[in-house]
């Protein structure tokens, strides 16, 4: 690894492809937010499913668990502010290998919310309006929805962070109103809580108190899906008009906000109705917490069943999905200007947005959309991001070792990092246990396209070039 000059790097992105500094704190905050703040009414069967009446308390473990790694990646984003989060920490920390396979990791998992997203959308208005738009016809219509995402994504950054500001907070004045309705509906028991550690992967281990515990804790391992998210705030990094230390805000407040919306929601929810009744005894389908609005209010309440669609089903995923898009999209861009891939992905429009990448994540996300198995997107969202923070985690061990000299402007503690290590590589560990076969080989080849991408840079493109990373001691190559 050897410094070498400004000229030979960053000189090599020209200004006219550099990314604009447009996005307010507030705007960052909501892109991060909106991202974590999941598919709160139309997952609401798989929580409930996979966690029970508990599932309240698998949000609130969650959130502790997710937030020593939300603390390394605070600090990681102010050490090295660089567009590309996880490709940039963990090429530094430990080397571009590392740098490639984390960042593909976790693509993985951006890259899926928005095909699962338009799926939600489509999901949504077969339920409301008594549609029947499956198969092909769904593709056709969610190619539609991803066009006018991918229109969004290539006009000024600021016009998407109004837009995201404006559906994150009618989407959390939405559920917290329909989680009041739920508490004071005359419904809501305590009694509906006897089965409390419900979850409908306890027929897989026979049911026993034992097996019980087990299949709670698989379930609440996949609960990190609602929470991955807070990364998009250093995929941002070069486009806020703010000082860098305040990222922290943005990153901790993101995991602050979702973990007690959550927790709040599905504690409403899981009191309104029996567990059994409410879920079908277990099978992940969709909008349950609109059939315990109808079960408590009856009829009447179909006016605000469709709003609750709207900030509850639309809005969350509109958010979701644009907060993932724009991340997955400076990722690519990071990887093309840092030549991890070709340097037609680091060019840019005149707002200031790669398109490149845009277009990428749009042909891919039709191609996710054709799969519609929503499950297996969930399942596999879990998996790819607890690995890829296992990764990250160590990466930023690593750096501590190699460069306690480089200025922090957060500081996170080593027992944080001990703990973030620690609870990622659990929740990977019982992901595996509970994840079928379908999602299995999907991964398998979402990674046999990253191994063939990463073995042609190993043989061709890194032979020729290498990759390169701003640090605190300047630019150097990898």
């Amino acid at each position: 690894m050897a410094t070498t000059s400004l000229r030979r790097t960053a000189a090599e992105v020209p200004k006219k492809n550099a990314l604009s500094k447009s996005m307010r704190l507030l705007y960052v905050y909501a892109l991060a937010t909106g991202a974590i703040f999941t598919f709160m009414c139309y997952w609401d069967g798989i929580f409930m499913s996979y966690t029970g009446p508990a599932t309240f308390l698998a949000f609130g473990l969650m959130t502790l668990m997710i937030l020593p790694t939300a603390f390394v990646y605070a600090e990681f984003s102010t050490m090295l502010p660089s567009a590309g989060s996880c490709l940039v920490f963990n090429t530094v920390g430990l080397n571009k290998h590392m740098g490639f396979w984390s960042a593909w990791l976790i693509m993985c998992a951006w890259i899926a919310v928005p095909a699962a997203g338009v799926l939600g959308i489509i999901d949504w208005i077969n339920y409301q309006f008594g549609l029947n738009c499956t198969g092909w016809e769904a593709v056709g219509v969610g190619a539609v929805i991803l066009v006018l995402w991918f229109i969004l994504s290539i006009y000024k950054n600021v016009v998407a962070g109004k837009v995201q500001t404006f559906m994150l907070f009618a989407g959390i004045g939405g559920i917290a109103v329909c989680s009041l309705m739920f508490f004071f509906s005359g419904h809501w028991s305590i009694l509906n809580f006897s089965n409390f550690f419900a979850s409908s992967n306890n027929a897989l281990y026979g049911g026993s108190f034992a097996s019980t515990g087990i299949a709670w804790i698989v379930g609440c391992s996949f609960m990190i899906t609602p929470y991955f998210g807070f990364e998009t705030v250093p995929a941002m990094v070069e486009e806020g008009d703010f000082p860098i230390k305040d990222q922290k805000k943005a990153i901790l407040g993101s995991v602050l906000t979702c973990g007690a919306i959550y927790a709040l929601f599905y504690f409403a929810l899981a009191g309104a109705m029996p567990w059994a009744e409410l879920t079908n005894n277990g099978d992940c389908h969709p909008f349950i917490s609109f059939e315990a609005l109808e079960y408590c209010f009856g009829p009447n309440i179909a006016l605000f069943v469709f709003v609750m669609g709207i900030v509850g089903v639309v809005f969350p995923i509109g958010t979701s999905v644009l907060g993932f898009w724009y991340s997955g999209v400076r990722m690519i861009y990071a990887m093309g200007r840092q030549n991890f891939l070709p340097k037609i992905f680091a060019k840019t429009n005149k707002y200031s947005q790669p398109v490149i990448p845009s277009v990428l994540i749009l042909v891919v996300s039709v191609a996710f959309l054709a799969m519609q198995e929503i499950r297996s997107f969930f399942d596999l969202m879990a998996f790819a991001c607890a690995l890829c923070y296992v990764i990250t985690t160590v990466s930023s061990l690593v750096t501590d070792k190699k460069h306690p000299d480089w200025e922090r402007p957060y500081k996170c503690s080593k027992i944080l990092k001990a703990l973030s290590l620690v609870f990622m590589a659990v929740i990977a560990v019982f992901c595996t246990i509970g994840i079928g076969s379908t999602t299995w080989i999907g991964f398998a080849g979402y990674m046999a396209v990253g191994l063939a991408l990463w073995l042609f840079m190993i043989m061709y493109e890194w032979k020729r070039k290498k990759v390169w990373m701003k640090t605190p001691e300047g630019d150097k190559e990898f």
